[in-house]
């Protein structure tokens, strides 16, 4: 398509979460758990439920906090999900699992991966529920929605097996766990090339989203296990780019793309930074480094850096201008903005200031870059179709380029992005 600071932008949102209702995953639930799941609703309890309940910032009691945001009808609601887009100028947004499938002990973004037989068992069953739910979902607007496909890395013939079922029913990529306090999930490891090797043939992105890394609060733990929770995320989550690195999964599979969503892009930066510094002196004898990095390191013909901008993207849906600046540090081409909807820390309601807010200093083919070009290569959204709708919902040029004023901000947000203008506008005024 021809370029023109005439068209609107067509926003593809990198980052969005939905689920079904907990009863209406038993239609995809395979027959012989039915009846196990009809003995486990009565007794399943959202532990994260309450949290959030305090916050006054909104008066739309369905926008929670994303670990408390799985019964909110809005992750589930198609009609009401894109009517809340149009009115944020959003044409697309790539699907994240939000709610609780069967037998998950909590959301999908609060559960670390299965860690017995047993528990694997009924939990893929779950998710394999979940991820059909999702597709059909997608369906009822395939235009505008690109669902992920979950998997487990414990068995990795059901996962193979998965990643060729999303393919055929056209989902956009495959989520794979993240690091969690109760259960780590090592990316290094040789044992994954055969699953690296079907993703790249099916020619789908793989993801890791951040999650929360801690479990509720107990009696025994105290309040402190959230808030270490909270604090080590961030270490939790940065753990994979090493992995990958170290373990030349993109040197033996070149095609592989890999997404990091609902995370910072200043780390990045400073990761890669230290990586090529890792790698540079593991090739080098006479180093301390040497010993304890060349074995690995011998077989990498690029740097970490060069990798990253081949292989990897970023969905960076708590975006702040930080994050804009390292932009060509990194590679333009690997950032992608998200609104993050449902969750309260994303950008929903105030998307459109969002986006001036960060983007208003930015030349157009950028903020085109970031904002729509890079979702649609990584995720094969026809742009020509959602130019049409952009047409009429999208923000203009001349908008985003508009940058905000102090008095078009609400008085309070726990949206990341509009809380960081709030914080920034009070702190100059």
């Amino acid at each position: 398509m021809t370029e023109s600071s005439s068209r609107r932008y067509a926003l593809i949102s990198a980052d969005g979460h939905a689920g079904a209702n907990l009863r209406d995953y038993k239609p995809y639930l395979a027959q012989e758990f039915h009846d196990d799941f009809e003995a486990w609703v009565p007794s399943f309890s959202e532990p994260w439920a309450e949290y959030d309940n305090e916050l006054t910032d909104s008066e739309d009691d369905n926008i929670r906090i994303g670990v408390a945001s799985s019964s909110s009808p809005y992750n589930w609601d198609s009609d009401k999900r894109l009517e809340h887009l149009n009115a944020e100028g959003v044409t697309a947004e790539v699907l994240f699992p939000n709610t609780v499938p069967p037998f998950y002990p909590s959301s999908t973004i609060t559960a670390s991966a299965p860690t017995t037989p047993e528990e694997y068992r009924y939990r893929w069953a779950g998710v394999q529920a979940h991820n059909r739910w999702m597709a059909d979902f997608c369906a009822l607007a395939p235009d505008r929605r690109a669902g992920l496909a979950q998997v487990f890395l414990s068995n990795l013939d059901d996962a193979i097996a998965e990643v060729r079922w999303a393919k055929q029913a056209g989902m956009r990529g495959i989520l794979i766990p993240s690091d969690h306090i109760s259960h780590l999930v090592n990316l290094y490891e040789p044992r994954l090339d055969p699953f690296w090797a079907v993703c790249c043939e099916v020619g789908l992105p793989v993801h890791r989203h951040s999650i929360a890394v801690g479990p509720p609060e107990t009696a025994e733990s105290g309040p402190a296990v959230v808030a270490v929770g909270a604090s080590e995320t961030h270490l939790f989550f940065q753990r994979g780019l090493g992995h990958l690195m170290f373990g030349a999964v993109f040197e033996r599979f070149p095609d592989l793309k890999f997404v990091f969503t609902e995370t910072g892009y200043v780390w990045i930066a400073n990761e890669l930074r230290k990586l090529d510094g890792a790698v540079k002196s593991g090739k080098t004898k006479g180093t301390t480094a040497y010993p304890l990095y060349h074995r690995a390191v011998e077989a990498l013909t690029l740097t970490p850096s060069e990798y990253f901008r081949r292989n990897c993207h970023v969905g960076v849906s708590l975006m702040v201008p930080a994050d804009v600046e390292v932009r060509h540090q990194v590679g333009v081409n690997t950032l992608m903005w998200g609104s993050d909807y449902p969750h309260h820390e994303g950008s929903f309601p105030y998307s459109r200031l969002a986006l001036r807010y960060l983007f208003s200093e930015l030349p157009e083919d950028e903020v085109r870059r970031i904002t729509s070009l890079n979702a649609a290569d990584v995720y094969g959204f026809d742009l020509d179709k959602l130019q049409i709708i952009a047409d009429t919902i999208g923000p203009t040029v001349e908008e985003v380029a508009t940058p905000i004023t102090a008095d078009e901000l609400p008085a309070s947000s726990l949206g990341h992005t509009i809380g960081n203008a709030i914080a920034s506008t009070r702190a100059t005024a």
